[in-house]
């Protein structure tokens, strides 16, 4: 695992960001806060600036720097989440050594549970989470059961795509979605749809 991976990813996921910049926001305005596409693509856009500032660092420097300065610089509810994930997932165990998919699953499950600690969230509360966990749950499995990458990508961009669709039929438990109560029923998740096109974006650049 190298600094221009993970660059690489960013700029996967900045492009499917503004692929979908139209679906995200339209969603966003119907239930969510109206700043979730902003917030997202200046994470995505912060990393790759840093880029100059990566190169040399081992995968836990970088993803600590990547941490503390999305902290500063991303706006809303998704900065510290995404910041904490990215802080879990530089303390991941193996984390500079050579990656396999078992560490992919260990740092994906460690920045999981991160979010869900900072943003008290849950499967089920109709966020990224209903993505998020299913994704690293996924990972886990299909590593131990030793799936080549192509098969482990599709599995983990299917139950993204799963989880993202499970939102429409919940009601929100956070944000301005659960003071809409059963009127957010029937609409996906803008954190959950966000978080399926970069999965899949960062799944297809590999």
């Amino acid at each position: 695992m190298s600094t221009e991976t993970i660059i690489k990813a960013a700029e996967a996921a900045r492009a499917a960001i503004v692929a979908n910049e139209s679906e995200i926001e339209h969603l966003d305005r119907a239930i969510g806060d109206g700043d979730h596409f902003i917030n997202i693509r200046r994470g995505a856009d912060t990393i790759i600036a840093l880029a100059p500032e990566l190169d040399g660092k081992t995968p836990s420097e970088a993803l600590k720097a990547i941490a503390m300065k999305l902290m500063s610089t991303i706006g809303g509810a998704s900065g510290p989440l995404i910041s904490s994930f990215f802080l879990a997932a530089s303390k991941t165990e193996g984390i500079d050594a050579p990656w396999t998919a078992e560490t992919v699953a260990r740092l994906t499950e460690d920045g999981v549970a991160a979010i869900q600690k900072r943003g008290k969230a849950g499967l089920g509360h109709k966020t990224m989470l209903d993505v998020l966990i299913p994704v690293a749950e996924a990972l886990k499995a299909g590593a131990a059961a030793g799936e080549d990458a192509a098969a482990l990508g599709a599995r983990v961009v299917e139950t993204a795509a799963a989880g993202k669709d499970s939102t429409r039929d919940l009601t929100a438990h956070y944000g301005r979605a659960a003071f809409l109560g059963e009127r957010a029923i029937g609409t996906v998740d803008p954190g959950a749809m966000s978080s399926y096109v970069i999965i899949r974006a960062i799944v297809e650049a590999r």
